[in-house]
């Protein structure tokens, strides 16, 4: 359950951290409650099955075969990469 946290925080923090979020392709309110969450990691235990809210809008975006080799992928790009 969301519920809304008001803050005071200086204008150009503010302004930075919007800026920051945006480049990360997260919104300022994923910013902070994911901070939080780093903060009291210790406290709050999350569910191995669990999704964080990023995660979950990700599910689904990419259809493969079901013969898709991602270790072959992955090797071929890598060796592109670094001529190897």
């Amino acid at each position: 359950m969301n519920t809304k946290l008001t803050l005071t925080i200086d204008k150009d923090v503010i302004d930075e951290a919007k800026n920051y979020a945006k480049e990360k392709g997260q919104s300022l309110s994923d910013l902070v409650e994911n901070y939080f969450k780093l903060l009291t990691k210790d406290k709050l235990k999350i569910k191995p099955n669990q999704l964080s809210p990023r995660v979950k809008r990700l599910r689904g975006i990419l259809k493969l075969d079901k013969d898709f080799d991602y270790k072959k992928v992955l090797t071929e790009e890598l060796s592109k990469k670094y001529g190897i």
